[in-house]
């Protein structure tokens, strides 16, 4: 079975950094965009960050300088590294990826679980 599976997040000081970690699993051809999401209570999922295959990064104006993005293609692996930690930083954090998936490699877009980030105090 196809799926991302987010791990990493957890209850962290203002200031404070984590890592999030995202891995696709299951027969996959290839995969294509990767991008970190997040959904504060009563508030819209938004784009955090993301990367393509071939590296080239974007972030939110509210994350630049902050986080980072990576991926390790040879794991199937999407990274989230989160400095400089704020309380409005607070949110359920998503994965997301395009997976290109068999017989013929054809990309889908797929959603992890998320994780609960919490900065506080």
């Amino acid at each position: 079975q196809v799926q991302l599976v987010e791990s990493g997040g957890g209850l962290v000081q203002p200031g404070g950094s984590l890592r999030l970690s995202c891995a696709a699993s299951g027969r996959l051809f290839s995969i294509g965009n990767m991008g970190w999401y997040r959904q504060a209570p009563e508030k819209q999922r938004e784009s955090v960050a993301g990367i393509t295959s071939n590296g080239r990064t974007n972030y939110a104006d509210s994350v630049k300088g902050r986080f980072t993005i990576s991926r390790d293609n040879a794991k199937n692996t999407v990274y989230l590294q989160m400095n400089s930690l704020k309380p409005e930083d607070t949110a359920v954090y998503y994965c997301n990826a395009d997976l290109g998936l068999p017989p013929l490699g054809q990309l889908v877009n797929y959603w992890g679980k998320g994780t609960l980030v919490t900065v506080s105090s």
